[in-house]
């Protein structure tokens, strides 16, 4: 599919990007889609803000029928994607995405630790659509110290 590459380039440039703009560390997790958004290709990436980790997230879509606006909630869960956990942390003061030009959604979350606390025991992320859209799980990344950029 043709359209997987100018996305994966511009995954690349954001991530090459945020290297070269920050002074603290930050790591990037590669989503993968479940089985209700097939297909779909999705990244994030935390930023090291002192007590609170920043995330940027990147998707290329959600699944078919879902309501726009998007809504999409995150969500950092205690274990990983195949042994999940409770959650630990619900990052959902504002579900709104922006559509991209390039085929796509981003929006951005906080949650309040560390992000070396993130990485010290096996944390994942969650995408869930709205309420309205079923409540289902659409992308999963495990967080790990061998993401650090």
């Amino acid at each position: 599919m043709k359209s997987r590459y100018p996305l994966t380039a511009l995954l690349i440039a954001a991530g090459l990007f945020g290297c070269a703009t920050s002074s603290n560390p930050g790591v990037n997790v590669t989503l993968t889609a479940t089985r209700q958004n097939v297909g779909q290709i999705g990244n994030v990436s935390l930023a090291d803000w002192g007590k609170d980790t920043g995330f940027s997230f990147f998707i290329s879509g959600a699944p078919s029928g879902a309501s726009l606006p998007l809504r999409l909630y995150a969500f950092v869960n205690q274990g990983s994607c195949a042994q999940p956990g409770p959650v630990a942390y619900a990052m959902n003061d504002k579900v709104s995405t922006e559509r991209q030009p390039v085929r796509g959604w981003a929006f951005s979350r906080s949650a309040p630790v560390a992000l070396s606390t993130l990485l010290a025991a096996e944390h994942s992320v969650v995408v869930r659509t709205a309420a309205t859209d079923g409540s289902v799980d659409i992308f999963c990344g495990d967080i790990r110290q061998a993401n650090v950029k």
